[in-house]
């Protein structure tokens, strides 16, 4: 495989020659004119391993790598009324192999499914009443790969409290989607000439989060998303206890319910507790519990580490059935292990460093941070995952 790392260092100098020109008391001047506020630039690779491979109707390898970049600018500027108008824009690209995609065409590491690259543009603003509290905000967004393509759009509300203790955030998302439909290679009947399917998903979300103390802070959330089209993966075999070999089939509708709770509790100057909880529940059935934990140490004014895990427990949608398990009585089937009953664990370390010079003496490249996390789920999934921020501000 040919790795792709590219980390923006190349950038580290064009962005400090542009820091030269923002003047040293920047933290208080509210500037009219549209100005560079913060950069990130994120890479990370990922590696998994398995042996349920849902190409290869719940058998078969998962080997899975996936090298991902991105760059996010945001530019800020005040209006004449002190309006406060951001600007975010984003964009990101992977590269990754798989083995179970390869298995599409029953020719591994040698067919055009074994790797792809995927391309995720995103704009977003957001137009923020300082002195009243209110924000409100607009975004779009697409991602492209050989057999998927995606278009997203968002808009958003966000009300303070009077004494800005408290915020409520409504938001809407939506996202069109147009699938190939890439059939396992023996299912096929007219050749390398794919049709196409669509899918949609809506999704509203509410929030409030409110400061309860000098040391505590809570988040509520609520989402309803809603899901219609063609909902299945057409290249995700299935087979039935007769031996026969079918294309997945899932329901064209699915609606999801996540609830959750976030609370930060500040245990001193140094140390943070951040915990989450969320419940979650569809109607294919679907139900489970994410816990998670992570808690921040100020080591040094420059240094800190965050330990963090997160453990999460799902049953099984009622159209799962394992290799062989499926029969014609099933109105719709899947053998993908996404959607079984699992327990599943993710824990690892995070590293921030904030030094007051800046990285390599860069005074406006004022973070760096690598997290590395270990995920291990019930049947046998294992996976990896390590990640640099190198932030601008």
């Amino acid at each position: 495989m040919k790795r792709i790392f590219i980390t923006g260092f190349a950038l580290l100098a064009l962005f400090q020659l542009k820091a030269q020109n923002i003047p040293s008391d920047s933290t208080a001047y509210k500037s009219k004119k549209l100005k560079l506020e913060e950069v990130n630039l994120v890479s990370s690779y990922y590696k998994q391993d398995g042996n349920n491979s849902a190409v290869g109707g719940g058998i078969g390898s998962q080997h899975l790598t996936d090298i991902a970049n991105t760059i996010d600018v945001k530019l800020v500027k005040y209006g004449e009324t002190g309006i406060k108008h951001t600007f975010d824009i984003e964009a990101g690209i992977d590269h990754y192999t798989s083995a179970s995609s390869d298995m599409i065409d029953l020719s591994a590491n040698s067919s055009a499914s074994s790797s792809d690259n995927r391309f995720y543009p995103s704009l977003s603003y957001l137009r923020e009443n300082e002195e009243k509290g209110r924000t409100f905000g607009i975004g779009v967004s697409s991602s492209t790969e050989f057999d998927y393509q995606s278009f997203g759009g968002n808009i958003s509300f966000s009300q303070k409290t009077k004494n800005k203790n408290g915020e409520f955030t409504a938001k809407f998302q939506t996202f069109i989607d147009q699938l190939k439909l890439i059939e396992p290679i023996e299912l096929r009947t007219s050749g390398e000439s794919y049709g196409s399917a669509n899918r949609n998903t809506f999704a509203g979300t509410l929030s409030y989060s409110q400061i309860i103390n000098q040391r505590l802070q809570i988040m509520l959330v609520g989402d309803i998303i809603s899901q219609n089209g063609y909902l299945s993966l057409p290249f995700h075999r299935v087979y039935f206890a007769d031996n026969t070999v079918h294309q997945e089939k899932m329901p064209d509708t699915r609606l999801k319910i996540p609830l959750g709770i976030r609370a930060s509790y500040f245990l001193g100057d140094n140390i943070i507790i951040r915990t989450y909880y969320r419940y979650y529940t569809d109607d294919w059935n679907l139900k489970a519990h994410t816990a998670d934990l992570e808690i921040p140490v100020k080591l040094t004014q420059a240094f800190s580490l965050s330990p963090f895990y997160r453990y999460y427990t799902q049953s099984a949608a009622k159209y799962f059935k394992p290799y062989g398990a499926h029969t014609a009585a099933d109105e719709f089937y899947t053998s993908n292990y996404d959607l079984s009953k699992f327990d599943s664990s993710f824990f690892g370390m995070g590293m921030k460093l904030t030094p007051p010079d800046g990285i390599f003496g860069l005074k406006h490249w004022n973070t760096l941070e690598i997290r590395y996390g270990h995920y291990n789920r019930s049947n046998n999934l294992t996976s990896d995952i390590i990640s640099l921020n190198i932030k601008y501000k």
